[in-house]
């Protein structure tokens, strides 16, 4: 038995909270090196339900739940369509459809998506909350930045992200999976690489390295792919753990903070988070009991 498997599970709904923030792709060491400088509570280390967003809101979300969940990931959406008919969510399998066990969800990374970026900002993300507080609202509320889920807003621009994006927002028109986002070199090139690459540790270490824009290259010559890459992620997780500090600020209830899965960098050969892979970087997230 691993480490991991002797780890408590993260019973997400059986848990007593009344706000629960959601950092997508939060590993539980680097949370656990720097969250104290911007939160003040109790952090358990626990087993995540899955390592990849598909596969942890199918174990996750099983019942018909009363909540209302403000999702900057497109996988939790509105649109009632099943994980398992979308382009990229096909490779899961899951028949799961947010609708059919969530009461409530307020598509985020519809309405406020910047494309510039191409994902959402955090600060995007705290105002929504602010705006669902100011509606008297009282039962249980779920929020999801989508931060430090690649992209690495201060270093790329989020080429998989629109792809992903792109696959829900064409498919309730179209009725089926969505033509390839606008032909940029970053999205020919990973479109190239990944069929010869299968999904080989190099195929996901270039699909990490084409979402960054040309300016890391200097960064990466200097320091490495690892440790440039591991600065990247932890600078968009700092990005979100300021912005829940302040969100936290005007909660009146218990609040926990975690996350969906982890994130790999070349542990065991596995780069970025697959669905199934139980590693530790991606099973192992953390559980924040916020003071």
């Amino acid at each position: 038995m691993s480490d991991s498997d002797s780890l408590p599970q993260q019973n997400v709904l059986e848990a007593d909270w009344d706000y629960l923030i959601v950092l997508d792709a939060a590993r539980y060491d680097v949370f656990a090196d720097i969250y104290e400088e911007y939160l003040d509570g109790e952090l358990t280390k626990v087993r995540s339900s899955g390592s990849a967003t598909p596969e942890w809101a199918t174990r996750t979300f099983t019942g018909d739940h009363e909540l209302t969940y403000l999702s900057a990931n497109p996988f939790i959406n509105s649109l009632g369509i099943p994980l398992n008919e979308l382009k990229w969510g096909a490779s899961s399998g899951y028949e799961w459809t947010a609708t059919e066990h969530i009461d409530t969800i307020v598509d985020l990374w519809q309405d406020e998506w910047d494309e510039n970026l191409g994902a959402i900002a955090p600060q995007s993300v705290t105002e929504a909350a602010r705006r669902q507080l100011e509606t008297g609202y009282d039962g249980r509320l779920v929020v999801h930045y989508l931060q430090p889920h690649a992209p690495f807003i201060q270093e790329g621009t989020g080429r998989k992200m629109k792809r992903i994006k792109a696959g829900f927002d064409d498919v309730p028109a179209a009725g089926n999976a969505p033509e390839e986002e606008a032909d940029s070199l970053g999205g020919r090139l990973r479109r190239w690489i990944e069929p010869k690459l299968g999904n080989s540790e190099l195929a996901q270490r270039l699909g990490m390295l084409v979402e960054l824009d040309a300016g890391s290259t200097t960064d990466i010559l200097t320091d490495g792919i690892e440790d440039t890459l591991r600065g990247y992620y932890e600078d968009n997780l700092r990005l979100a753990l300021a912005e829940t500090a302040e969100l936290v600020e005007e909660l009146d209830g218990d609040v926990v903070v975690t996350s969906d899965h982890g994130e790999a960098f070349g542990e065991q050969g596995i780069w970025e988070h697959h669905i199934e892979t139980y590693i530790p970087p991606l099973i192992e997230v953390p559980w924040l009991e916020v003071k």
